[in-house]
């Protein structure tokens, strides 16, 4: 026992430094497989959640079907954006984005259309940072507040009479292996040097504000946005498609839209007409159009209901990831019973409904990790018990083994339901035999010592064999004899026939096998048998630490001495009447019968009638 205490020692230390490896290394950077199981139970979370209504601070202008369809070609024209642009900006928005990419020269006139639009009112455009097989590596700025930015080949700018009077932001989304965008990065790197994100960019117009870094955060005016490793926001989506207010650029073109629709919010235009490719799976919708995405990521910003996911909530994560671990094998080892089930479901319940509801309330704790560092330490040590469990019952089942031997299968099952069986005396009906090897006493002073007790196996075998099956209780082997109660644990109706049946049947098989053997053979060893019923005392005898099951009475004296009768008439058996008119009909066509005769027995006054049955030769 105190070798398994040290293990469950040992075990507890062991599953505790596992998850602190694990959360150590979520820290400063992301286990793949973690964060591949991590994205699907942000997703199944995020559905739990449900839809949310997002705050009326951006607005989608969406380059349709509607508005291709009365363009006629995709892309829309730039003279086209321009109308949209300045339409829009004289509805009071905050912010103008385009989520297009700018690059090419276009149409001279319509070029320069977009460029005045562009110029005269506060708006950001789009770029692109372009990411190789192998990431570059950027050199090193000496500040914690860019570790780990995403760092880019290039960026693919928007031609630069567009981008001279408008604000430039990144577009890129960090996606996870299913290629649902995770984050929105704030901020990229190249060689030489940073850019915005989109996102960023027009948030910081329509707060009016220059962002500053920190480490774990973006400060922009007096609200601070948490980030994740390498200045990334986590994304939190409202719902699917059409979730953020969107509206056509058609519709904007027909002086459809009211001012109170535009007017202080951020408006990002962008395609979500069919077949444009822009479009991302989320865990809301399949196809979500990617300005969408973008939207969401910037009311993200400007209404603070995001996903918070920075160095305290993984700092909590790793916390969490050593505890839980040690926590779970702590109670496996304390109990494997019911209540041990129902401990360690209710420490996983707590923490899932924590984690779920703190999830709810915009706080990104794992649901990967802790079930990384927990599970299998939890396997192992349950394996591990399992082994050492069936290890131990083994020589349990050994020892068990060698008990069960020492009393009958029948009363093993009964006191197996039900432990308190005799515990006090009780009196009932039964019927008994006895059987003795007669002249056994001289064969064994002239037989070797090995060779006795091989026979007295063979003997007992006997009994067993032919007592068993019939409900015998063999409630001991004395010496060369037996004692056999039919009645117990219970009195059945067919007890006396069964008594009967097994004393003729024992009768038989013990003449030939003492015929048979040539031991006894030679030694002229005979058999005697005793049969009575009546009423017995059950009971359980000895003291506390040492008990047997036997039966005792006047009935059971009374079949012991019928074996003298036995061989004092040369008989295999002697039946009392009362044994006799209760399942007797099978003896008298079995055998030789004698009687009723009355003889006298060893210790009571008086006669009793008495048959005697010797086997037909």
């Amino acid at each position: 026992m105190r070798r398994w205490r040290l293990h469950i020692l040992v075990a507890i230390v062991l599953s505790g430094l596992w998850g602190g490896f694990l959360g150590a290394t979520q820290l400063k950077r992301e286990s793949w497989l973690v964060e591949r199981a991590e994205a699907t139970l942000v997703d199944l979370r995020t559905l739990a959640r449900g839809i949310r209504n997002p705050a009326p601070n951006v607005l989608i202008v969406a380059i349709d079907d509607e508005t291709v369809r009365q363009e006629g070609k995709f892309p829309v024209s730039r003279a086209t954006l321009a109308r949209v642009v300045d339409t829009l900006a004289t509805l009071g928005p905050k912010v103008i984005g385009l989520d297009i990419l700018l690059i090419d020269t276009g149409n001279e006139a319509d070029d320069a259309l977009l460029a005045a639009a562009l110029d005269t009112n506060r708006t950001v455009i789009a770029a692109a940072a372009v990411f190789g097989a192998a990431r570059a590596q950027a050199p090193d700025l000496d500040d914690p507040a860019f570790d780990a930015v995403p760092v880019a080949d290039s960026f693919v700018f928007p031609n630069a009479r567009f981008a001279s009077g408008a604000a430039i932001g990144v577009v890129n989304l960090a996606t996870d292996f299913a290629g649902t965008p995770r984050y929105a990065p704030l901020i990229f790197r190249t060689s030489h040097r940073i850019e915005a994100s989109f996102p960023l960019q027009a948030t910081s117009l329509a707060f009016d504000a220059t962002p500053m870094f920190q480490p774990g955060g973006v400060v922009l005016g007096d609200r601070t946005i948490a980030t994740d490793i390498g200045q990334r926001m986590p994304i939190s989506y409202y719902g699917p498609r059409g979730t953020i207010e969107t509206v056509s650029a058609a519709s904007v073109l027909a002086g459809q839209l009211q001012r109170q629709q535009v007017e202080g919010r951020v408006v990002v235009i962008g395609a979500t007409v069919i077949g444009n490719g822009d479009v991302f799976p989320s865990p809301f919708d399949p196809v979500l159009p990617g300005v969408e995405v973008i939207s969401s990521a910037i009311s993200n910003i400007l209404s603070g209901d995001g996903l918070v996911r920075d160095g305290r909530t993984r700092l909590a994560d790793a916390g969490i990831a050593v505890v839980l671990p040690m926590l779970l094998v702590a109670l496996l080892a304390w109990r494997r019973s019911l209540l041990g089930l129902l401990a360690i479901s209710f420490v996983l319940a707590i923490w899932l409904g924590t984690n779920f509801t703190l999830f709810s309330r915009g706080i990104w704790l794992s649901a990967a990790l802790p079930l990384a560092a927990a599970l299998p330490p939890a396997m192992l040590f349950g394996v591990a018990q399992i082994w050492f469990d069936r290890h131990r019952s083994q020589g349990l089942l050994r020892q068990n083994e060698s008990l069960q031997r020492l009393q009958s299968p029948v009363l093993r099952e009964w006191m197996a339901r039900d432990p308190d069986f005799l515990a006090k005396p009780v009196r009932q009906e039964a019927a008994m035999v006895f059987i003795d090897l007669s002249g056994f006493t001289g064969l064994s002073e002239t037989t070797s010592v090995t060779t006795v007790r091989e026979l007295l196996d063979d003997f007992y075998r006997l009994v067993e064999q032919e007592a068993s099956p019939r409900g015998g209780v063999i409630t001991s082997f004395m010496g060369d004899g037996a004692m056999i109660v039919f009645g117990l644990p219970q009195a059945t109706p067919q007890d006396p026939a069964n008594a009967l049946d097994c004393a003729m049947r024992l009768a038989s098989l013990s003449r030939q096998w003492l015929a048979d053997h040539p031991v006894t053979r030679a030694g002229g060893t005979g058999i005697k048998l005793g049969a009575h019923c009546g009423s017995i005392v059950a009971s359980r005898l000895g003291g506390g630490s040492q008990q047997t099951i036997t039966a005792t009475g006047d009935a059971v004296n009374v079949a012991s001495r019928l074996m003298d009768v036995a061989a004092q008439h040369k008989a295999e058996l002697a039946v009392s009447a009362d044994l006799y008119r209760a399942g007797g009909e099978a003896l008298a066509s079995s055998g030789n019968l004698e009687g009723p005769m009355e003889s006298p027995i060893r210790g009571r006054t008086g006669t009793m009638t008495v048959w005697l049955w010797r086997e037909a030769k």
